[in-house]
């Protein structure tokens, strides 16, 4: 049995639903079950577990991940991640998972710039001393993030960052659940880390000339000193301190570390990863 944790999310419910389209069984875990079973609709088939389960408590995760064989492990982002992954991982190992497959970052390294990336560093090093196999998979930034964008360039034509016109690799949330569906279901591809990228990189500017043209009027892009964009963030978008911080470090990280795709999406499914114009075709009216 395949145990999802994350499942309400872009990449586990993305996972869920390659999982359920392949006729794989799984176990699909939320704190609000019900809304998880809205959440996948049709994909929540007779193949589809959906049980409760809260990474606050580990005589819940011990139930949930009971007679499962691999769990994936990914969890939103905030203060107390790292803390509920690392528990997470040692309800499974009490449980008897073989195979772990963590969602984690490009940047996990001890002394990263990035403050949850250095708290993947202290998972993935975890995970790689608890004498089972590991599979990590490092996507760089979700395609369906932008969508957090649609509000500002819907009502004002306007994108504000403090990324320069820095070159970003994007991926599709999609494309990493069915990554994390082939190396759940093929052993050749377990323990191994792979870096997940779309097939090209774009900056701010370029993906303002984009959306200008998708929706046929202009898009602006702002781009702000750091400490200002982190101070609008707060104030104007109501964001807490440690989100805006995440949000300015993961720019700037693109602006220090210019980045470029990987193939490993091809490699891994066969086919050219989700393209970045049209996923934003598919969501134009977000955007108008």
């Amino acid at each position: 049995m395949i145990i999802v944790m994350g499942a309400t999310g872009a990449t586990g419910g993305a996972l869920v639903r390659s999982l359920a389209d392949s006729a794989v069984p799984c176990r699909a875990l939320s704190r609000e079950p019900q809304r998880l079973r809205a959440r996948l609709g049709a994909a929540a088939g007779p193949l589809v577990e959906v049980h409760a389960a809260d990474a606050a408590d580990p005589v819940s995760l011990r139930a949930a991940f009971s007679g499962g064989r691999q769990l994936f492990l990914t969890m939103e982002n905030g203060p107390r991640q790292i803390e509920f992954e690392l528990r997470a991982i040692e309800a499974a190992l009490d449980s008897g998972i073989e195979h772990i497959v963590k969602i984690s970052s490009p940047a996990s390294e001890p002394d990263s710039p990035v403050a949850i990336a250095r708290g993947h560093h202290t998972v993935e090093t975890r995970l790689r001393t608890a004498g089972i196999t590991a599979t990590v998979l490092r996507p760089y930034a979700f395609m369906q993030n932008l969508l957090l964008l649609g509000p500002s360039v819907a009502h004002g034509g306007l994108m504000v960052g403090a990324m320069g016109q820095a070159p970003c690799n994007y991926v599709d949330c999609r494309d990493i659940g069915e990554v994390a569906a082939a190396v759940l279901t093929r052993p050749e591809l377990a323990g191994d880390t792979y870096s997940l990228t779309g097939a090209e990189t774009c900056s701010f500017g370029r993906l303002a000339e984009l959306l200008s043209r998708l929706r046929g009027r202009p898009v602006r892009y702002l781009d702000l000193p750091p400490e200002q964009f982190r101070a609008q963030l707060k104030a104007e978008r109501g964001l807490p301190g440690w989100l805006a911080n995440h949000v300015v470090e993961i720019q700037q990280l693109a602006v220090t570390r210019p980045e470029a795709p990987t193939d490993t999406v091809a490699r891994l499914l066969g086919r050219a990863p989700r393209g970045l114009e049209t996923f934003l075709t598919e969501h134009i009216d977000v955007f108008r």
